[in-house]
């Protein structure tokens, strides 16, 4: 297949840009490198069958060949990023969305959104199914990046059923791994610099509320098979059917903790005597999340496979190197 992937030089873009090449696959990564890093696809720069495009996807897309498969990651994710550029976030969220169903519709290729599990805010659920509408603030800081993915779900799905485009839409909870940023702002990267530099390990609130990690390999693992999936007849009381493929899939390791225990388990790992710093809870901060994963095991055969502390000592020995 010829894919496109919108945001492919970020941490997911990366990982997923060479799982698509391992595959056999041609990946024409589209990234304006807002909250990227060109470094991220260096080395898949030189396999014939990547090309990277730096552009503004916001911004119409042309791509003359043929298109099998258009993947949407382009977004800033960690909220410093969507905080610092909110209304760039909202722009790629509706405007990019809108640009990368039309080249979608227009090749007649299947169309991928990468959602997020902060569509359901702070929840009133726990853990959290696919059929939970969220509990979001739409003007609050985290506004911008929440509501962002809850249009491009509504557009995907119009596009779904006005044009019949073959549309899957994942909901990725928080992942983790090598090519993370150092200074991305999230939990996992946040405790491993500031124990690998022997700073103290920042945590917002008293460090009750809850996460849920699941290592990149898998993530990628849950995109691919949602890519690949075949349709199936039109039976809504059957899995795996059209009815229920072309709904929301949620990815990610329904092993709950709580953000203190997992700064402990950090500085374990690192050997760190860093000591504990604790901030106030930021605005709209969730105070639980987790998955409900049923409907990607049933649908996808999909189901975590990485411990957090295997991935973690991965991704600490990749931090370690950068």
């Amino acid at each position: 297949m010829r894919v496109v992937i919108t945001g492919g030089a970020g941490f997911l873009g990366r990982h997923l840009s060479e799982k698509m090449l391992v595959l056999g696959h041609e990946v024409l990564c589209l990234d304006n490198l807002i909250t990227s890093r060109r470094q991220n696809v260096e080395g898949l720069e030189k396999n014939p069958n990547f090309r990277l495009r730096v552009q503004d996807v916001t911004k119409t897309i042309c791509v003359e060949e043929p298109v099998d498969a258009v993947i949407h990651l382009a977004s800033p994710a960690s909220p410093p990023d969507y905080l610092r550029f909110p209304i760039q976030t909202l722009k790629v969220g509706a405007l990019g969305t809108h640009n990368a169903l039309g080249l979608a519709k227009a090749k007649g290729a299947r169309f991928l959104l990468a959602s997020t599990s902060e569509v359901y805010g702070d929840p009133l659920v726990n853990p959290q199914p696919e059929d939970y509408w969220g509990n979001v603030n739409p003007i609050g800081p985290r506004g911008v990046y929440d509501e962002a993915k809850r249009f491009a779900e509504a557009l995907a799905i119009a596009y779904h059923r006005q044009h019949a485009l073959d549309i899957r839409v994942v909901r990725i909870f928080n992942t983790y791994g090598p090519w993370m940023r150092p200074n991305d702002g999230r939990v996992i990267s946040n405790f491993i610099m500031q124990a690998l530099r022997g700073k103290p390990l920042t945590i917002y609130g008293d460090g009750s509320q809850t996460r849920s990690f699941c290592y990149v390999r898998d993530t990628i693992e849950g995109i691919t098979r949602l890519l690949l999936a075949e349709e199936g007849p039109m039976d809504p009381s059957k899995p795996g059917t059209d009815a229920e493929i072309h709904q929301p899939v949620n990815l990610g390791n329904p092993r709950e903790m709580k953000v203190m225990d997992i700064a402990r388990v950090v500085l374990k790992m690192t050997g760190s005597q860093s000591p504990i710093e604790f901030l106030p809870l930021p605005t709209d901060d969730p105070k639980v999340r987790c998955p409900d994963v049923s409907r990607a095991r049933r649908l996808l055969g999909w189901a975590p496979q990485v411990s957090l502390e295997d991935g973690l000592a991965e991704t600490i020995a990749f931090f370690r190197q950068a």
